[in-house]
């Protein structure tokens, strides 16, 4: 991964937008192979993939199977090629958001998140940011591609909430690329 892309503080919003678009996908939702079984493969809640129970070390490898992963209308996950299609098990979300770059202010602004798969999104009314209750709180996410979404780590989240108290937005909320997200669950 270029080293631009690891880090968000050194970049403007323009060159985080133009990474973001430049980044080719294989065409994942194109291919229609037969299932042939499990990939022996996990993401756990905290990011990490796993194969056979053991971490993968090295990032190039996840990143390169982040680009093949494709979430099915059932709800589950695979790794898909052109000629297999394997099952992945994913405890909460595929991504993680683990770092945000805020530009502009109020409806103004625009967030761009990376993940820690390398991929760089914007926040907005395609890639929305999603707050779900689940028993032990708030969970927020960002939808990223085709069904598949980040979990927000939290130091990134409480950087949104910050943000939030500090525009004093009803609900409790923040704005990117003109599209308005609560941080508060609904009633």
């Amino acid at each position: 991964m270029d080293d631009l892309q690891s880090n968000l503080a050194g970049l403007t919003l323009a060159d985080i937008a133009r990474l973001a678009e430049a980044r080719r996908l294989p065409p994942v939702e194109k291919w229609d192979p037969q299932h042939c079984g499990h990939s022996g493969m996990r993401i756990a809640r905290d990011g990490t993939w796993f194969h056979e129970g053991r971490p993968i070390g090295r990032p190039e490898m996840v990143r390169l199977f982040s680009t093949i992963l494709r979430r099915e209308p059932d709800g589950s996950f695979v790794l898909v090629t052109p000629v297999e299609k394997l099952a992945i098990d994913v405890d909460d979300a595929p991504f993680l958001a683990v770092e945000v770059k805020s530009a502009g202010e109020s409806r103004s602004r625009s967030l761009a998140f990376r993940l820690n798969s390398g991929d760089l999104v914007v926040a907005g009314p395609d890639h929305p940011i999603i707050l779900r209750s689940g028993k032990d709180g708030p969970h927020p996410y960002l939808a990223v591609r085709g069904g598949l979404e980040a979990m927000l780590a939290r130091p990134v989240y409480y950087e949104l909430a910050e943000i939030a108290l500090a525009e004093a937005s009803q609900p409790a909320g923040i704005w990117s690329s003109g599209a308005f997200f609560a941080l508060e669950p609904g009633e």
